[in-house]
């Protein structure tokens, strides 16, 4: 990996509402080895980038690589070699949207993993919970009420974005399964959804001891839970089991949202996924009975943005789109913008976001010891944010780990 001296870049982070004075980077054995002015560094190739803003790579913190269709029950069905291929597409363009790190909540497996390590394909950096731990009629559960097939073929789906477990014994053999396999940490859906059949929003799903235990398992391998969560009821219950990381969040009371600010949990919001699940999602497959659910949740999202900022509560940027819905995943940044000031808006995709995924210092970051991810835009997206969206029309250069995964004559 040849090293790399980037002169002449504007930062933007999040940090601040302005850019950085032109700054030069140096990049070593795929790493930030380097940042000030005027660097002296003898490097194997130099670009400049005065025309240019510097952003580090982007961080999606709620993607599902695996759905390749919004009707996640036959994503379930589907064979998991062409789920594979098609999942390896819808990474690769996550990457060329500047998006250098995702989070996976629930189906990508380790083998995937393995594959964008090693670069056996063009994907963001993954990071995994394999699947997420649900319960019988609850939300991954896409039997409904006509169909008693036995749920343990989940498990072994690779489009199936959770697995069934009931009782505390299962729940502690699943989420152990889940870290030996390689999970980086345990997804539960604590509560309905949209996606599957049975279960309303507002159902309390695990019981506080199935939850403890999931808690304890993961505490005990030095990682964290996320939950799949809207009701606040099951928002509260799940912050007194544990649960370090809120999905979704959409009806949060204030209480809660003060409580979240004053203990540092994270919620990560992913409203982009109502706005296009309730346009779109029946033409991509989403069945009739969770489209009806959209409503439920849609508004309150955006509503408590701005609460939870007053609050001190941080957000990591997600998406949480599926099938054909996955080109949207950058509207996000369009939606907060509306009702954050968009530094914000910017730093939920960089520095807040490598806090939820626990890897500060690591990703998100322009400074020395980072992975060397970075994107190039044409202009300011901090006086235009849309510039980080139109599936990275604006970003002619992308590196990750120092490699230019996208490049327009630049390297």
């Amino acid at each position: 990996m040849k090293s790399l001296l980037v002169k002449n870049a504007r930062i933007i982070d999040g940090t601040m509402d302005t850019p950085s004075d032109p700054t030069d980077i140096a990049i070593e054995k795929g790493r930030f080895a380097d940042v000030g002015r005027d660097l002296t560094f003898n490097a194997e190739e130099v670009v400049d980038l005065a025309s240019s803003y510097v952003l580090p790579g982007l961080i999606d913190c709620h993607v599902h690589v695996v759905a390749t269709t919004a009707n996640l029950g036959r994503n379930a069905e589907l064979p998991n070699s062409w789920v594979a291929l098609q999942s390896a597409r819808i990474m690769k363009s996550m990457l060329m949207r500047g998006f250098t790190t995702v989070r996976d909540l629930g189906g990508a497996d380790i083998g995937l993993k393995q594959a964008a390590d090693e670069n056996l394909i063009d994907a963001p950096r993954l990071v995994i919970c394999g699947k997420a731990l649900s319960q019988s009629g609850g939300h991954t559960d896409y039997r409904g009420p006509n169909h008693c097939r036995d749920v343990s073929y989940y498990a072994e789906r690779l489009g199936s974005p959770g697995r069934i477990c009931d009782g505390v014994p299962e729940v502690q053999r699943a989420a152990r399964e889940e870290i030996k396999n390689g999970a980086q940490f345990i997804k539960i859906m604590a509560d309905g959804g949209v996606s599957s059949p049975s279960d309303p929003i507002g159902y309390l799903t695990f019981s506080v001891d199935e939850l403890k235990a999931i808690v304890e398992v993961a505490s005990n391998f030095g990682t964290y839970v996320a939950a799949h969560l809207y009701d606040d009821h099951a928002i509260r219950r799940a912050l007194d089991c544990g649960v370090t990381c809120i999905e979704h969040g959409n009806l949060m009371s204030d209480e809660t949202i003060n409580r979240i600010g004053q203990e540092g949990q994270f919620v990560v919001p992913t409203n982009v996924t109502y706005d296009y699940l309730a346009k779109e999602g029946q033409t991509f497959g989403l069945p009739p009975e969770s489209v009806a659910k959209i409503e439920d949740v849609r508004t309150q999202g955006l509503e408590r943005l701005a609460k939870m900022k007053r609050m001190g509560v941080v957000m990591g940027y997600g998406s949480d789109l599926l099938g054909g819905m996955h080109v949207h995943q950058s509207d996000e940044f369009i939606l907060r913008a509306r009702h954050l000031p968009t530094a914000d808006v910017i730093r939920s995709a960089t520095l807040d976001a490598a806090r939820v995924l626990r890897m500060e210092g690591q990703i998100g970051c322009i400074a020395p010891g980072a992975f060397a991810d970075l994107v190039a835009v044409d202009g300011n997206p901090l006086e235009n944010i849309s510039l980080l969206c139109d599936q990275g029309a604006h970003m002619p250069l992308i590196l990750k780990d120092g490699r230019a995964v996208k490049t327009s004559g630049a390297l």
